[in-house]
């Protein structure tokens, strides 16, 4: 096992990418046009239930040549033996000494995966699951009531990162589905992740205490920003009950619930001991939407039913990206692709262009998992690495994105594109005298720009169309804008569950190829602990009149600005 650049095929790839900007044989323009290029890019998984998923990859700046170098690559790294050591439970994540295993939150029950101790992991992810099962059974039926003897129809979910972005995506891209929506009526689901005042004053607005039940959601019960928030949601639902229930014991046990590892701080704060769920610390944040982090709240609004169909979506990618040949296999595709990108091609960012609404959270849950899990310096042996890791990832709803960003996209500067798109809407409508279907309309935008972003326009075609001769230039599109095309059945919660697991291990091959640890997140410690020392200044400035000190000039006069002192 090679790292990346002791491989030849990275000499090959640098060299192979240096073509790709000079030779202009390899436009898009052109390579799009060659049929038994196109066909060879494209791979696809077909389900038992008429359910595809269509990965179209010949808007990428590649070759035949090209993706054979990158599928060496991967062997030469060690790609298919990393994986197999995630999916056994093997500790890849060396810098915390943790297994990676957050596939294992959506095996069935009784699925054996062939690792050691790996029946008792399933076991105890289902033991978990039974009781979140239980628990929202009682809850969505009235059997378990608030302190006042109203059924709780609200949950607002606190937590942050990991624990906010993840749940938000699969809420939202359930909404409009018509068995979760059915499911929902009646019901409110809210997240609450700033320790902004206002976001926690938008979220709690309307809401009538004695029918909300409040999800704390953090592993270690220490999280400062949603602890904060816990504690003031807390002092909100008891003064809105305005003694009523019980008192405030009785109110906390009913109407507060926990998702978290720290069972004792949890009941600590005045949760019950029985309502507190676990996971594990082989769940990474960014990577639990799948855990009691996502099913609690989400079981809650949509039934545990409905979570089930989206862990089983997960599964079905899971089973593909371990199992099936690399050049089979989408998210392997997906990973190598990224790589080229941003390694060899130097592109710095990259764009995710849902074309649904109801995946309006999605970029933002990808951005995530993405720029967490791959901003990294080292390797994993701490040597600096030789090229930059991870790209800046961003995206916006189609046709949304159309009329904000695109417009830097084809004629400004190159951000690699994956657009999503669905054969069937979750709300299809067919307007009378309309030409097409309000889903047609999406998707032929779905289909026109990729190709707009690929050919372009040359001023020889300017001049075709009779386009004045000093607007030629700013009609210009220079094209050999690459992208791919993500095409899937239909976006329910077995689809968002697809989707999720796409994402989530293509960003584990690009961590793997270079060489990096996808799994920790160092990087958000050291903002955390200066502003610790911030809070002591400005806590004692605020009860003491302490003097600001021990900043730097910059600091110090803003905070100076802050507190008034200036």
């Amino acid at each position: 096992m090679s790292s990346l650049t002791e491989t030849s095929e990275y000499s090959r790839l640098l060299s192979a990418s240096s073509s790709f900007k000079s030779d202009p044989s390899l436009h898009l323009r052109d390579l799009c046009g060659l049929s038994e290029r196109c066909s060879g890019l494209v791979a696809k998984l077909e389900g038992s239930d008429g359910r595809s998923i269509v990965f179209d990859y010949s808007r990428q700046q590649v070759v035949g040549d090209t993706m054979d170098l990158l599928f060496d690559l991967a062997e030469k790294v060690g790609l298919d033996k990393k994986m197999n050591a995630m999916y056994v439970g093997d500790k890849i994540n060396e810098t915390e000494g943790r297994s990676v295993l957050h596939h294992c939150l959506r095996m069935p029950k009784g699925y054996d995966f062939g690792a050691e101790g790996g029946p008792g992991i399933v076991k105890e992810v289902h033991s978990v699951l039974d009781r979140i099962s239980a628990f929202v059974s009682k809850v969505r039926s009235g059997e378990h009531v608030g302190a006042t003897g109203k059924k709780l129809v609200n949950v607002v979910a606190i937590g942050i990162g990991g624990s906010q972005l993840g749940p938000e995506f699969v809420n939202e891209a359930l909404r409009a589905d018509a068995e979760a929506m059915g499911c929902a009526e009646g019901r409110t689901l809210r997240f609450l992740a700033n320790v902004d005042p206002v976001d926690f004053t938008l979220s709690m607005s309307g809401l009538d205490p004695e029918e909300t039940l409040i999800v704390v959601v953090s592993k270690t019960f220490t999280t400062a920003e949603t602890m904060l928030n816990a504690r003031t949601a807390r002092e909100w639902l008891l003064k809105g009950m305005g003694g009523k229930g019980g008192g405030d014991d009785v109110v906390l046990s009913k109407q507060f619930i926990a998702v978290s590892s720290a069972v004792e701080k949890a009941k600590a704060f005045g949760i019950d001991p029985e309502n507190v769920f676990g996971f594990w610390d082989w769940v990474g944040g960014r990577y639990s939407v799948c855990s009691a982090v996502g099913i609690v709240p989400l079981s809650l609004q949509y039934s545990f039913g409905v979570m089930e169909k989206f862990l089983a979506g997960a599964h079905n990618i899971d089973e593909h990206f371990f199992k099936a040949p690399a050049r089979e296999n989408i998210p392997v595709i997906m990973g190598l692709l990224g790589v080229w990108n941003s390694t060899f091609l130097k592109y710095e960012t990259r764009c995710l262009l849902p074309y649904s609404q109801a995946l309006k959270r999605f970029p933002a849950h990808i951005q995530q998992v993405d720029m967490e899990s791959n901003g990294k310096r080292v390797a994993m042996d701490g040597s600096v690495l030789p090229f930059a890791a991870g790209e800046f990832n961003f995206g916006e709803p189609g046709t949304n994105g159309q009329h904000s960003f695109y417009q830097l996209l084809h004629q400004g500067r190159v951000a690699p594109a994956d657009f999503i798109g669905f054969c069937k809407s979750q709300t299809p409508v067919e307007g009378e005298g309309e030409k097409v279907s309000n889903h047609d309309e999406l998707m032929a935008n779905f289909f026109a720009q990729p190709d707009a972003l690929a050919y372009g326009k040359t001023l020889a075609d300017c001049e075709a169309e009779g386009i004045a001769k000093e607007l030629r230039p700013h009609k210009v599109f220079e094209g050999n804008r690459p992208s791919s095309s993500l095409l899937m059945t239909e976006l329910d919660a077995f689809g968002a569950g697809q989707l999720l697991a796409l994402y989530e291990h293509r960003t584990a091959v690009q961590g793997f190829v270079w060489g990096i640890n996808s799994f920790d997140q160092w990087g958000v410690e050291l903002g955390k602990a200066l502003a610790g020392q911030v809070r002591k200044q400005l806590e004692g400035s605020r009860k003491e009149q302490s003097v600001v000190a021990g900043f730097n000039s910059s600091t110090t006069l803003l905070l100076e600005t802050y507190l008034g002192k200036k």
